[in-house]
């Protein structure tokens, strides 16, 4: 149940790529026909991929979308979002994010550190004064990174507990450092839980409310927010997970463990569109910050982190191609986005089976669309 690493320009509510592609060949005239056509039987081709990986991987429901700097090219939805009501998949419905919410969390800080209100390097006990004071050894940068020591959840902890904010950042200043801070690399769900409360102490706000003002609406991400089981949320899907075979509900978890800054976010393939063509801008963040969150951090010996890990982002080549990502697994989804920076394509799979494998359907349709390359118009 604990997570783990690993927005668009209209609101279509047709399935599939072809109308996306159909759209691009009439703007552009017929010089484009060909290209439309190519990335058309692409798209095809993706799409039966992922039937058959979903059938294969047992995977109720998928959102698949393909964006090409900036622009949509393929947003599908397939299978089943809800499998009891028989509701199915669409560009619009909204899965969990997992932690591929981290990356959220990373843009408020450094949004915050642009303003002068958090430096990177500042101890953590600057703003947690009754901290432990091993934590006068940990900066924000090594959060952000997580090289910080910092480490999960316990094993014994109680999801089904409504912690307080204040109860969990007890219990995170009551587990001892695992490392010294900057001497190694650990995932650490704990520590974005802890930019959270951060960025509230910081601005006074929810990190939620700030996300929502300073990210979300700036951006028309019009359903992207924090999990509510509570709430009415339209097109939300139903996580799963397999037992013996079967497929059964989610768990469920309090809902204040919904609500932390480590991966509990509603979005859809159409916010996240919104989210991957804001990256191309100065929209949220001036380059040299974006530059920072997707260059590797480095360890007090001058060495790059072993997970080449900026802030809230994986950085790291594949088959040649530069591509900076992150995963995410909660509540029953399993979630990607892939970034590959130098071709400007990027590549996102939400699915709503916990033992499924986004990250493969993503690599594989990313291997489909640069394929393609050779056919992209020239600019005129």
């Amino acid at each position: 149940m604990i997570k783990r690493p690993k927005v668009l320009l209209g609101r279509p509510t047709i399935l599939g790529a072809v109308s996306f592609v159909a759209a691009f060949a009439v703007a552009c005239g017929s010089s484009s026909v060909a290209y439309a056509q190519a990335t058309s039987a692409i798209s095809d081709k993706a799409s039966t991929y992922v039937r058959d990986e979903m059938q294969r991987q047992h995977i109720p429901g998928l959102a698949l979308l393909v964006a090409r700097g900036g622009k949509i090219v393929q947003a599908e939805g397939f299978g089943l979002s809800n499998v009891e009501l028989q509701v199915p998949v669409k560009p619009e419905t909204i899965f969990q994010s997992g932690s591929v919410g981290k990356q959220f969390t990373a843009t408020a800080v450094m949004m915050l550190v642009e303003e002068g209100k958090i430096g990177l390097d500042d101890p953590l006990t600057k703003y947690f004064p009754d901290a432990p004071s091993s934590w006068n050894e940990v900066t924000v940068r090594e959060l952000l990174s997580h090289t910080a020591g910092f480490g999960d959840y316990p094993e014994k902890f109680d999801f089904r507990k409504d912690w307080t904010e204040a109860e969990l950042l007890k219990l995170v200043e009551g587990i001892p450092l695992a490392y010294p801070p900057g001497t190694k690399w650990d995932y650490s769900n704990l520590g974005y839980l802890t930019l959270g409360i951060l960025i509230h102490r910081v601005t006074g706000e929810f990190y939620g409310d700030f996300l929502q003002q300073r990210i979300f609406h700036p951006l028309g991400m019009e359903t992207t927010r924090i999990i509510s089981e509570a709430d009415i949320v339209p097109n939300r899907a139903a996580g799963y997970r397999l037992v013996k075979g079967e497929l059964k509900n989610q768990e469920w978890v309090a809902p204040m463990l919904n609500t932390t800054a480590d991966g509990s976010l509603y979005f859809s393939i159409l916010d996240l569109a919104k989210w991957d063509a804001a990256l191309y801008t100065e929209k949220l963040l001036k380059r040299p910050s974006l530059d920072q969150m997707w260059t590797p951090a480095k360890l007090k010996n001058g060495q790059p982190n072993k997970a080449g890990y900026g802030f809230g982002w994986a950085i790291g080549d594949r088959n040649g191609h530069h591509v900076i990502s992150h995963d995410g697994a909660w509540q029953g989804f399993q979630t990607t986005i892939a970034r590959y920076v130098n071709d400007q394509l990027t590549v996102v799979v939400l699915a709503n089976l916990a033992e499924s494998n986004p990250s493969a359907i993503a690599d594989h349709v990313a291997d489909l669309y640069l394929s393609d390359a050779k056919n992209k118009p020239d600019k005129n």
